[in-house]
């Protein structure tokens, strides 16, 4: 239960990082979401930092790294979990774990937004 709690605090905070960061930086004119944008290259770089620390020199406990990593990074963006996982993918030569998580992520995650605004209009 504690590590329940060691995320949802984080994910809490993460959260309310990534609203002030949507709140600072709007949409440019252009309809670009500089926010968004922004958000998932701050929480790549952060999940970088994070897991590079952990792996370097194990200086992070599994509470640490529940409350740092799953909970804040994955409140604040889950495309930091995404860009490191490929990461991992790459590091480790699967090549095509790497297309069809991020193909598929991609194409279902889009298909899936439409799907569901689809089913939204039939209600």
């Amino acid at each position: 239960m504690k590590q329940v709690l060691l995320v949802f605090v984080g994910g809490g905070i993460g959260s309310a990082l990534r609203y002030m960061v949507g709140k600072f930086l709007k949409t440019s004119a252009s309809g670009f979401p500089w926010s968004t944008f922004s958000v998932n290259v701050l929480g790549s770089l952060l999940i970088g930092i994070l897991m590079g620390a952990t792996l370097k020199n194990s200086s992070f406990s599994e509470n640490q790294t529940l409350l740092l990593i799953t909970g804040l990074c994955g409140g604040f963006t889950t495309f930091s979990a995404f860009a490191y996982e490929n990461q991992v993918f790459l590091k480790e030569g699967d090549f095509t774990s790497f297309f069809i998580y991020t193909f598929g992520s991609i194409g279902l995650g889009l298909a899936a937004v439409f799907l569901g605004l689809f089913i939204s209009k039939s209600f």
